[in-house]
């Protein structure tokens, strides 16, 4: 079985998960029961880094689908760190690129990624870091 490594990954105030490894139908769930904990136990935008994986399959993808909606929920937004390559190529062949906020580097994210001014969230909002979507080239 291939080795999965992941550790938390934090940008720009954003709490995550980096992986390592291959992410397939014997390791994703592994990456469910982590990315369970660390949703529930956090605000806000929430980064998956994916820079590190050198394959995904469907069962990767169906995962990343599912927290997408989990964290939709709660109007967060799953921000996706894939460099170009094999496994950015996944995104595309799918359909699933405009799905989330994809970026090719954790600078590229961060630069997307503000902090929610406490005195300016709206009752009930529990993001502490939101993504801006609109970002200045």
């Amino acid at each position: 079985m291939p080795d999965l490594e992941l550790e938390p990954a934090q940008i720009c105030g954003a709490p995550g998960i980096a992986v390592r490894g291959e992410l397939d139908m014997a390791t994703a769930p592994e990456l469910e029961e982590a990315l369970d904990r660390a949703v529930g136990a956090s605000v806000g935008a929430f980064v998956l880094d994916l820079c590190d994986v050198s394959f995904l399959d469907s069962s990767a993808i169906n995962l990343l689908m599912r927290t997408r909606a989990l964290l939709g929920r709660e109007d967060r937004t799953l921000v996706v760190v894939c460099p170009p390559g094999s496994v950015r190529r996944v995104f595309a062949l799918t359909g699933i690129e405009e799905l989330f906020a994809l970026f090719g580097s954790r600078d590229e994210a961060a630069r997307a990624l503000v902090p929610v001014d406490p005195r300016r969230r709206p009752a009930g909002h529990r993001s502490d870091v939101k993504f801006q979507s609109q970002v200045s080239e």
